[in-house]
């Protein structure tokens, strides 16, 4: 690929700041994210630092696409991934302020065709369950990832969706609800999601450049373009959309509307002209702990951070940090990364916006500036990050290797490949499509996941999907008693042959 060669500092050219550090705390800070761009070889980045109620820092570094020349600036639009929830939240504290709704309600009051597995849990979720991952639901990405369908066929689909645990017994991350969430808020307000946040935060902030979906972004230009590793080399990749599930993490946006963003919450509500938008009350529930979360379900930092307690409020993880509260979120999707942290008694928060997907310098940055205004002597957060994650890329390809040791070398599949061809479904996981061409199977599951078939043993086929960062994934066909392919597990679902 002809990005290969590019070296780190090619990388990470950095341009001119589109603000300058104004706090002396902050000396040396721009060089110290300059370098860990170019450590962390991400194409393009922002970065921005607010200050009892004053963008004291804002930096842009790199580009938005690699080979083409178009800098990374403060006003760049990057995915804000999983950050969007907590305007998601706020949405839903201003219609509880108008009087339209309360945190406590139950969700099919709003929603009346809403239905989960379990009887008791629909009838008893509420909006506050929604918003903080405890309704008992796994992970359900695989009902918008990738796929094309609409909102309401996904939440149609969660009826199928076994739980994982018990209602409010413990906290699993789930974006889904946050698209039901998006959903009440249309209901009571008698506009979508989009439009909802554009009117009551976007426009009244100021961040004129922020979009709430991809179908926007692309629009209106000016965005970054994500980046993943494809053997071994940095490249461009397609993005990957998250409208299906919009208030959960759609929006499109760049720091300097972002710094808006933190500098109205650690505002308690009130924006830079000193207009309301929310009550100081309602910041104070946004941020007030809900459910605990464990190490599991926490982010690996906590190996370094050391937090005495982890908790989730209304869009919102929270640690200790030092003996200081820390509220924060990242977002992550293909290609995009983005970090959002506060420290509110402080009136501190610092947002961090790359294109290179997983690019944890996020988590460094922030504790970098949480660390200079605490007066402590600041620790190189960037290298022992990358020395973590690293660690965990390490036994991640100890696993990935172990399950090649596993592979039964030297068998055939059951029947000729051409049988294994058909269409399979299943009530929640919809269709998956195997084409058999030329002596090649192929499967399709919607529009963004779709790969050739290897034989792996019996029969077990690796999927090696186009889009090549997504990775591979494995499949294997069930037989049915006249020793036909009568099944297809994927990812641990079975879906049932209906062709031919």
């Amino acid at each position: 690929m002809r990005f290969a060669a590019a070296t780190a500092c090619s990388l990470a050219a950095i341009l001119p700041a589109s603000g300058t550090a104004q706090d002396g705390l902050l000396a040396g800070f721009d060089a110290y994210v300059r370098q860990s761009v170019a450590d962390w070889q991400v194409p393009g980045l922002a970065v921005a630092v607010v200050k009892d109620g004053e963008l004291v820092f804002s930096g842009a570094y790199g580009v938005q696409r690699l080979g083409e020349p178009a800098p990374a600036d403060a006003a760049t639009l990057f995915a804000i991934g999983s950050t969007t929830k907590a305007m998601t939240a706020a949405a839903i504290g201003m219609l509880v302020e108008d009087g339209l709704l309360d945190w406590d309600d139950l969700v099919v009051d709003y929603l009346p065709d809403f239905q989960l597995h379990d009887a008791y849990v629909t009838r008893e979720v509420t909006i506050r369950d929604l918003l903080t991952h405890r309704a008992g639901l796994g992970n359900a990405d695989f009902l918008w990832y990738g796929q094309e369908t609409t909102t309401g066929e996904i939440l149609h689909r969660l009826r199928y969706l076994e739980p994982q645990s018990s209602m409010r017994s413990r906290f699993t991350y789930q974006n889904i609800m946050y698209a039901a969430a998006g959903e009440v808020i249309r209901a009571v307000s008698g506009v979508p999601w989009a439009e909802f946040v554009g009117d009551r935060i976007f426009r009244p902030l100021g961040m004129d450049g922020t979009t709430a979906t991809l179908v926007e972004a692309e629009r209106a230009g000016h965005l970054a373009s994500p980046h993943d590793r494809v053997n071994g080399a940095i490249v461009p990749i397609r993005n990957a959309s998250v409208d299906l599930v919009a208030p959960a993490g759609s929006v499109w946006s760049s720091v300097e509307d972002m710094s808006r963003w933190m500098r109205f919450l650690l505002a308690g509500g009130v924006t830079k002209d000193g207009r309301r938008l929310l009550e100081e009350s309602t910041v104070e529930e946004l941020f007030t702990p809900q459910v605990i979360v464990g190490p599991e379900s926490f982010y690996p930092t906590a190996r370094l951070t050391e937090p005495h307690w982890t908790t989730y409020a209304l869009g919102w993880f929270q640690a200790d940090y030092n003996g200081e509260a820390v509220d924060f979120h990242t977002g992550s999707i293909d290609g995009m990364v983005a970090i959002c942290g506060l420290i509110r008694d402080k009136g501190l928060g610092v947002y961090v916006l790359g294109n290179l997907d997983h690019a944890e310098v996020r988590h460094a940055l922030m504790y970098r500036v949480f660390d200079l205004y605490a007066g402590r002597e600041p620790r190189d957060w960037s290298r022992e990050l990358m020395s973590l994650y690293d660690g965990r890329q390490a036994a991640s390809d100890r696993q990935r290797a172990a399950a090649e040791q596993g592979r039964v070398m030297d068998t055939q599949p059951s029947v000729r490949l051409a049988e294994y061809a058909g269409v399979y479904e299943d009530e929640l996981y919809g269709r998956v499509e195997i084409t058999a061409t030329d002596g090649q199977l192929r499967l399709i599951y919607g529009p963004g996941l779709s790969g050739p078939l290897e034989h792996w043993h019996y029969d077990t086929f690796r999927v090696r999907w186009d889009a090549a960062w997504r990775g591979d994934s494995f499949v294997s066909f069930v037989l049915d008693r006249d020793g036909r392919p009568g099944e297809v597990e994927l990812n641990g679902a079975r879906l049932r042959r209906v062709e031919p």
